[in-house]
């Protein structure tokens, strides 16, 4: 064996066990020093074993036991720059072998040596590092299966006790290895999941039974083997694709991908696919293929056609172990693939010519409606058509646009149509597709289809010829004058008709027209200054109907530019103006307005009135330009008032008019700064005496409404007073109210008449009390005196005065006792059926009495109940 300096073998023997029937793989771990890329390895038996780039050797075949008793693979390595060579052996023994030999073991020595000299401890390092150990998932035992001893060279003179640290051992997940203190064999304890932990990472130490170390740790790497336990398994079970019809041969459809949980880099995960099955198998059963490793379904035939076979459906298998269907495990899905159409089947017209009929001068009317048949897929642009016509309409009356719905072409009227001019029209229209056809396809005779059109003659409306029209004319123009003639014509030439002419609109009534050959005069003047007048321009609109049937009419209007003459006179603005009393500030700016225009206007000549005589004394009239002048005064004072300044205007016309106007001028007093302080100022704002006096007459009114109000308020509180002394006896609210906190009688006394009280006079004979019978409180038997006896029906304003002589007898009554004191003003009369009030006797009458049902009222019988019910207490 050949060893360099920079690079050498990590191990240089290695006993790998197997088990029957499986295959398996070890890792020879090579230290290339950066050269790995150069490095070569192969096995010296490649048919039963190989060996990746990677260093891990694999079974080639299934190998039994009794084949492979003892058997020696050699690796070997070359440079493939310098030629340079390596190899190493690697042993392979069956479990049963081992369980034989167990001296066969691998042993881990501490890497550390120590030598005593001088008494100091020395370390000298070894040029060697400890190889991983594999261990295969999923093994069934028997458990614990020791995997290495751990020996140090120092438990040759005293006793040491070994020990394993880190994930697997103690730490989570604990209890998968366990060593043996005292032998130092490390064992696994339970089958491993590569899936769950690839690898473990454990640290050995080694100490003496002080717990001293003896040894620096070494680290332990465990690498667990995969082993195909795991199926492929699909992303998606099922698998959505497209695929246009006509497609050619390896045409992509899609990719399907199956994930194996199992190691990539081993066969264990290298996955393979296959298609199973085809549905339909039409045109053939092997439309499809799919590569084998990457996934992708491709086309390999043609004859794809939507309308044939619209959708297939592929059984895709993938199967790991490089796909080998004897050792490999595999799972299936379903693709399937949608065929989408592409233009391939051009429109067809259902027949060869459509026939239609249009009223003339309609427009927006459908006049045929042109069908087509498409197998390809309906509402996509395949499917749709478009229609064009491309012969028979040069004028373009006609447009084909597409019902979205049904997929017709809707022929349609766009522009208006004369009978006169064409009686029928035969288009060639064609239908294609929005979508353009398939490039090895052309449009076939029946995309093509002629339409035939039939134009049905209408009566039309008359039309002037202009119009408007317009005309010139001088203002004035005096009623009965012929103006012109506006005639109208009739575009059905095959129809014998006659036209009617009619006003329809004449703002100011100046016109007429002759119903039968439209000749239009004047009834009245014309005025430029009319306000039916805009512009200079005159607007009538006559109306022309034929004798068809139905009759058409039709409108003209006649426009008629008036020019001006001098026919208004000029006038003064403004119409009112306001000076001071004193010449300065005086000044009025004044123009003149004329209705007329230019040259009939402007320039004015202004000039004051000669009467009345003191206008010219008083004022004074200064030319400014020739619209404007300035007024002024011309006295040095001139008394406040309102003045008529008449002030004669000419324009400049051919024939000028003249026009006197009044300036309506209002002289005041003024303050420093020219404005009006005096009462003037009030009529010069606009109130007038009119105002004035209508204010005057809404105070008045006002005021006679509120005395009025007054007036009803204080008749109103007598009659008041009046009705309360009056009270009819039904309405009598002592009839109905009975007071409890008075003494005198109960309930008992109430029975009298009150008509006795308020009417004495009208008691009955038979209602007097017999003789001998009195109460103790009685007043004595006298002569009655003669008291006032008050009317039935007394007047409100003689109560008083009937109070007053009631007093007066009252205090004359030689009857009254001495102790009492006048309460009533009105005499009951002698013998009243009312009886008397003033005693209840209540001390010798009611002391056989219950009166305990009184304490239900309430608490305000309560107490009477205590008084007259209580006991003596």
């Amino acid at each position: 064996m050949r060893t360099l300096h920079s690079l050498h073998w990590k191990s240089l023997w290695r006993k790998v066990m197997f088990n029957p029937f499986f295959l398996f793989s070890r890792s020879v771990k090579f230290v290339d020093c950066g050269r790995r890329d150069h490095v070569r390895l192969r096995s010296s038996d490649p048919e039963d074993f190989r060996i990746e780039g990677d260093g891990l050797l694999y079974a080639a075949r299934s190998l039994r036991a009794s084949s492979a008793r003892r058997t020696t693979v050699v690796i070997h390595a070359q440079d493939v720059e310098t030629r340079e060579r390596w190899h190493t052996q690697v042993q392979l023994t069956s479990p049963a072998q081992l369980s034989k030999h167990p001296g066969t073991v691998r042993e881990i020595v501490f890497l550390g040596q120590r030598s005593n000299s001088g008494g100091a401890l020395k370390r000298r390092r070894r040029d060697w590092v400890i190889p991983s150990i594999n261990v295969p998932e999923n093994s069934r035992g028997p458990f614990p299966s020791e995997l290495v001893r751990i020996r140090s060279d120092h438990d040759k003179t005293r006793s040491l006790r070994y020990s394993v640290t880190g994930p697997g051992a103690d730490q989570a997940p604990t209890g998968i290895f366990v060593i043996n203190a005292i032998s130092g064999e490390l064992s696994v304890m339970k089958p491993l999941d590569r899936e769950q932990i690839p690898s473990f990472h454990l640290r050995a130490h080694a100490v003496d039974l002080n717990g001293n170390q003896v040894e620096n740790p070494i680290d332990i790497s465990i690498n667990v083997i995969d082993m195909n336990d795991n199926r492929p398994e699909f992303v998606h079970q099922i698998w959505n694709g497209t695929v246009p019809e006509g497609s050619k041969p390896g045409t992509l459809v899609m990719t399907v991908t199956a994930i194996d949980r199992d190691d990539p880099r081993t066969a264990n995960g290298m996955l393979r696919y296959k298609i199973l099955a085809q549905t339909p198998e039409s045109p053939t059963s092997n439309m499809f293929t799919i590569n084998n490793q990457t996934g992708g379904i491709i086309t390999v035939a043609a004859g794809l056609d939507r309308e044939k076979v619209p959708q297939y459906t592929l059984i895709i298998q993938a199967t790991d172990m490089e796909g080998n269907a004897m050792y490999g495990l595999s799972n299936t899905a379903t693709a399937i693939i949608r065929v989408t159409d592409v233009n391939d089947n051009p429109p067809e017209f259902t027949t060869d010519t459509f026939y239609g009929e249009v009223p003339e001068n309609r427009v927006s009317i459908i006049v045929a409606n042109l069908s087509v048949t498409d197998k390809d897929q309906p509402n996509t642009p395949a499917w749709n058509a478009v229609y064009k016509i491309i012969g028979g309409d040069p004028t373009g009356r006609f447009a084909v646009p597409t019902d979205p719905a049904s997929n017709k072409g809707l022929v349609t009227v766009i522009k208006p149509i004369d009978y006169e001019i064409s009686r029928s029209y035969v288009l060639t229209v064609v239908a294609e597709n929005d979508a353009p056809l398939a490039t090895t396809m052309h449009l076939p005779r029946q995309s093509t289809a002629t339409v035939s059109i039939k134009v049905i003659d209408v009566n039309e409306s008359p039309y002037f010829e202009p119009n408007p029209k317009l005309m010139r004319l001088e203002e004035g123009m005096p009623a009965e004058s012929m103006l012109t003639v506006f005639t109208a014509q009739d575009p059905d030439r095959f129809m014998q008709q006659t036209i009617r002419y009619s006003k329809l609109s004449d703002p100011a009534g100046w016109l007429r027209v002759d119903p039968a050959n439209g000749q239009i005069s004047t009834i009245a003047m014309l005025d430029r200054e009319s306000p039916y007048v805009q512009n200079n321009l005159y607007n009538a609109t006559f109306l022309a109907s034929d004798s068809g049937i139905p009759p058409a009419s039709g409108t003209g209007t006649l426009q008629i530019l008036l020019m001006d003459i001098n026919d208004n006179a000029p006038h003064v603005f403004p119409h009112e103006a306001e000076v001071c009393e004193r010449p300065e500030p005086n000044a009025i700016n004044i123009t003149a307005v004329d209705r007329d225009i230019h040259p009939n206007a402007g320039p004015f000549a202004f000039e004051l009135g000669s009467r009345p005589l003191d206008v010219r004394r008083n004022w004074t009239l200064t030319r400014l330009t020739g619209e404007y002048a300035q007024l002024s005064l011309k006295i040095g004072y001139l008394e406040s008032g309102i003045y008529e300044v008449p002030i004669i205007i000419t324009d400049s016309g051919n024939l000028p008019m003249s026009n006197t106007s009044y300036l309506r001028v209002k002289v005041c007093q003024c303050d420093h700064n020219g404005d009006c302080v005096d009462m003037e100022r009030i009529v010069a704002a606009g109130l007038g005496t009119g105002a004035i006096i209508a204010i005057l007459l809404c105070i008045i009114i006002l005021l006679i409404l509120v005395l009025l109000f007054v007036v009803w308020m204080k008749r109103r509180d007598k009659e008041r007073q009046a009705k309360q002394l009056l009270i009819d006896p039904e309405d009598d609210v002592r009839d109905n109210i009975l007071k409890y906190d008075e003494e005198g009688g109960g309930e008992e006394d109430q029975d009298y008449d009150l008509s006795q009280l308020q009417q004495p006079d009208t008691v009955e004979p038979d209602t007097i009390k017999p003789v001998g019978i009195r109460r103790l409180d009685e007043r004595p038997i006298h002569p009655e005196p003669q008291y006032p006896v008050r009317s039935v029906a007394p007047h409100p304003g003689d109560i008083g005065d009937f109070i007053n002589e009631g007093l007066k007898a009252a205090d004359n009554d030689p009857t009254a006792p001495p102790y009492d004191s006048l309460l009533v003003f009105d005499y009951e009369g002698s013998g009243s059926t009312a009886g008397s009030l003033s005693s209840l006797n209540s001390s010798s009458s009611g002391g056989d009495q219950d009166y305990d049902y009184l304490n239900e009222w309430g608490p305000r019988f309560r107490k009477l109940a205590d008084m007259y019910g209580g006991s003596d207490d």
